[in-house]
């Protein structure tokens, strides 16, 4: 009989744990392993920004899963219910949402985050995220309308148009302004009636420097350099609401803009809620080997697991380099439950944290050391681009970005709308033809 393994998600976490597997006992014939994803694609977050600023083309971030892996069964869908007691997970896929059921002997859960809006007036409704492929590609495609519709528009309705608001100074949030800010400004003289003093954009930080995840003096240099962009930074202060597109701060003022981005909360994937897990935040709790107490069988791995950290007692931060060590470490240790092996803790400590800030620049803390300007931008790309699955991306990226060295960035807007038809009768084709 065989031993069957599902992986639920194809993020970081998900997919690296499915690629060790792949590696080891997926060879074995006694060893079922199926990966669930909503998408058939793992995209690579940390270029998400560039999709959105037109500086990588939007399949060039995204390796399909089935290229990477060659003996994991992959089912594209979504996990309607996890029964951990029948040891069986309920999925759905097709344009139907037709149900199925698959039983398991060993799950890992790495269904990822999703944002939060903490139930702020009018956000869920209108703002805009940055979490998917489909985020960025509505993004690049709502600046450039907005370009469009703003050049013959008179000033009072052009100034919502032309203004964005993004929220939340993290890394989402300073990489993705940073790139818009660039983008835009690089449109604006393709557009005659549009000058670079139309343009208003604003960050939106709850804290008291952007980048807290860095040190003080790179976010505050970061901070000095998008200011000098003429991106307006607002501190200690936070979104209320948005309404009637205008976005409503914390400080009694407010900003018309058509286009909010939120990047300000994330909270784990819903699912876990119907799980009788112990939790931490709603983050599912684990030991350090990624098991999920009092049930034998369930792993966790990546952002929606709380994995404790040995030297500090808290749990480790849930960013990507920790969240691909996770999945290795948690094949591993699937591997020795099965075969009778020794399992091993997770154990790491952050190599270091990178951010782009637009033209070419960049801040980053590594092994302790702060580095900031071209060579922080050059490490970003160059640790990065090492890290993008399969060659071919890795030339394909390569090439953009080679590329956007000697041309402008693209202003076409993508759409999915079908072409539009005109249906004839025969009689009406039997007169044009006598015509």
């Amino acid at each position: 009989m065989k031993t069957r393994i599902v992986i639920l998600g194809g993020g970081f976490g998900g997919l690296y744990t499915a690629l060790e597997i792949e590696r080891t006992i997926a060879r074995d014939s006694d060893v079922e392993v199926t990966l669930v994803n909503h998408d058939n694609f793992f995209l690579f977050t940390p270029m998400l920004h560039e999709v959105a600023a037109s500086d990588l083309d939007m399949t060039h971030i995204v390796n399909p899963i089935r290229k990477l892996l060659k003996r994991v069964q992959f089912f594209q869908g979504d996990v309607e219910r996890i029964s951990l007691e029948q040891k069986r997970i309920e999925v759905s896929h097709g344009t139907d949402h037709h149900h199925h059921e698959l039983e398991y002997d060993h799950l890992v859960i790495g269904v990822g985050n999703v944002t939060n809006f903490y139930s702020l007036p009018g956000l869920e409704e209108n703002a805009l995220t940055m979490q998917s492929l489909g985020d960025a590609i509505f993004l690049r495609n709502r600046l450039i309308r907005n370009l469009e519709e703003a050049d013959f528009e008179c000033t009072d309705a052009r100034k919502p148009l032309m203004t964005v608001v993004v929220a939340g100074g993290g890394f989402a949030g300073v990489e993705t302004i940073a790139a818009v800010n660039d983008f835009l400004r690089d449109a604006i003289p393709f557009y005659k009636n549009l000058q670079e003093g139309d343009l208003r954009v604003v960050l939106v930080h709850s804290g008291g420097v952007i980048l807290p995840e860095l040190s003080e003096k790179l976010g505050a240099y970061a901070q000095e350099k998008l200011t000098e962009r003429g991106i307006e930074v607002r501190l200690n202060t936070r979104v209320l609401a948005y309404r009637n597109g205008i976005v409503e701060l914390s400080d009694g003022s407010s900003v018309p803009a058509i286009t909010l981005v939120w990047t300000a909360g994330t909270a784990p994937h819903p699912i876990l809620n119907t799980v009788p897990c112990l939790k931490d935040r709603g983050r599912l709790s684990a030991n350090e080997f990624m098991e999920v107490p009092d049930w034998p069988g369930v792993w966790a791995v990546g952002d929606c697991a709380s994995v404790p950290d040995r030297t500090t007692g808290k749990p480790y931060p849930p960013t990507a380099q920790h969240a691909l060590r996770q999945g290795r470490v948690l094949a591993r240790n699937i591997s020795a439950a099965i075969r009778g092996g020794v399992k091993k803790p997770f154990v790491f400590s952050t190599l270091g944290q990178l951010a782009a800030i637009g033209k070419r620049t960049g801040v980053a803390q590594i092994f302790g050391l702060n580095f900031s300007g071209f060579v922080a931008w050059w490490l970003w790309r160059t640790i990065y681009l090492s890290k993008l699955p399969r060659f071919e991306k890795k030339c394909r990226v390569a090439l953009d970005w080679s590329l956007d060295l000697l041309f402008s960035k693209d202003l076409v807007q993508f759409t999915t709308v079908r072409t539009a038809a005109v249906h004839h009768t025969e009689e009406t084709k039997a007169m044009q033809i006598g015509a």
